[in-house]
């Protein structure tokens, strides 16, 4: 267990929902770190992963520890966890770091509590393929959008007026409902809310289709004119319905918020909250799940029933969406997204240029450490020898243990570390 500090190379997914060749952030990373990596051109590199999830497990680039992947080692050396990660999680590394590349829109999902994902992993394995929940945490580095939670009722209402190809999917009685209870108490709210999104969700394909087809003609034609189409959310709807055509998740655009990021702001996403991210790159840290929910916006398997029933029907405004980051009492270059979850926290390391040597401290925890920006070596007692660190550089570093850097770039750097701090 000497070697308890290497590098990693992580593991590229080619979605077609990701940007494609050196547009992508994720291209740029990977060949940022390893010039040998050919990007094709017209591939598209949606995410890249850096954990030990068996889908996705990333290899050790350390010659004294051969060829292995993290998650063999760990398994081999649970000890690098720390004691109360090791005890807490089986044994496991409880988060799977990413950073992701979004092109064109993700499906309309959510993501299962542990309770849900244990009754749906033993009914349907094929398609929840284990029984963690998996909250996760998206911090932007370029513009980043994305829909995420209900909006605010009076917002949903509005779109009901104005918008008369929704108020045909979802009908009178129920749009008449949602329109009552917004002087209601909030548990009238969630109920009018849940029976307006399932009753679009759950409309006739021939009926929504027709709707569809109706709206997006009409925006079109409001555009041609020259006309103002924010009422209806113009802009968004046609964007979505050029990506997936006739599908149903281009209504979720009047009931979600449309939530946008600038780099370094952050959206926690926790268990039965609806999203879809829809375009920009970003890290992401989640539990170490596979688990989605989908029902919109994706040629995947879809499960309506399923998402209809277990979503969160709490509205909120968009800026509530914003997870705020908190600068470290004891270290100014770190910022702390600290979700509501054990499984994971992010740090956030803005290392100014002024500072030519800087400690990534030791944590009671495994991390794995991420450069976006800049270049280093980085020295530890408990690396087989030092490693350069540059743009794309991925670093496993087990608990307690820390690595010196010393800056070569005249600009600072700038990392991402993820851990779990208990």
């Amino acid at each position: 267990f000497f070697h308890a500090v290497f590098p990693l190379a992580g593991v590229t997914q080619s979605y077609a929902w990701g940007k494609v060749g050196l547009e992508s952030e994720v291209a740029k990373l990977v060949a940022s770190s390893d010039p040998l990596v050919h990007i094709e051109p017209d591939r598209p590199y949606a995410e890249l992963w850096m954990g030990a999830h068996p889908k996705g497990d990333a290899m050790i680039r350390d010659n004294r520890i051969g060829q292995q992947t993290l998650g063999q080692w760990i398994a081999d050396n649970p000890g690098c966890l720390g004691a109360k990660v090791k005890d807490t999680f089986g044994g496991h590394l409880p988060f799977l770091f990413k950073v992701l590349s979004v092109n064109t829109a993700l499906s309309i999902q959510a993501h299962p509590s542990k309770e849900l994902a244990a009754k749906l992993h033993a009914q349907f394995p094929e398609h929840y393929p284990d029984t963690n929940h998996k909250p996760e945490m998206a911090i932007a580095l370029t513009p980043f959008e994305g829909l995420c939670g209900f909006r605010p009722v009076e917002e949903i209402v509005s779109f009901l007026q104005s918008v008369p190809e929704l108020r045909a999917l979802i009908g009178d009685v129920a749009a008449e409902q949602l329109e009552r209870s917004v002087s209601d108490d909030p548990r009238g709210v969630s109920a009018a809310l849940r029976v307006c999104f399932t009753r679009m969700m759950k409309s006739e394909k021939k009926f929504f289709v027709d709707q569809l087809n109706m709206l997006v003609k009409r925006i079109s034609q409001e555009v041609a004119e020259g006309k103002d189409t924010s009422g209806s959310n113009g802009d968004l709807l046609l964007r979505l319905h050029s990506q997936y055509p006739g599908d149903i998740g281009c209504f979720t655009i009047y009931f979600l918020n449309l939530v946008r990021l600038e780099p370094g702001e952050a959206m926690f996403l926790g268990a039965n909250e609806p999203h879809a991210y829809l375009h920009g790159d970003c890290v992401e840290l989640m539990a170490c799940s596979d688990n989605t929910v989908r029902a919109g916006l994706t040629p995947k398997f879809i499960d309506v029933l399923t998402l209809c029933e277990m979503l969160n029907y709490t509205p909120a405004p968009s800026s509530s969406k914003i997870f705020p980051a908190t600068q470290s009492p004891l270290d100014p270059s770190v910022y702390l997204y600290d979700p509501p979850v054990p499984d994971f926290t992010l740090m956030r390391i803005e290392i100014p240029s002024s500072i030519k040597l800087y400690l990534v401290s030791a944590v009671d925890s495994a991390s794995i450490l991420l450069v976006i920006q800049g270049t280093a070596v980085g020295t530890s007692t408990a690396a087989a020898s030092e490693m350069t660190l540059r743009r794309g550089s991925v670093v496993f570093i087990s608990a307690n243990e820390s690595i010196s850097l010393h800056l070569s770039s005249p600009d600072g750097m700038l990392l991402f570390r993820a851990c779990c701090l208990l």
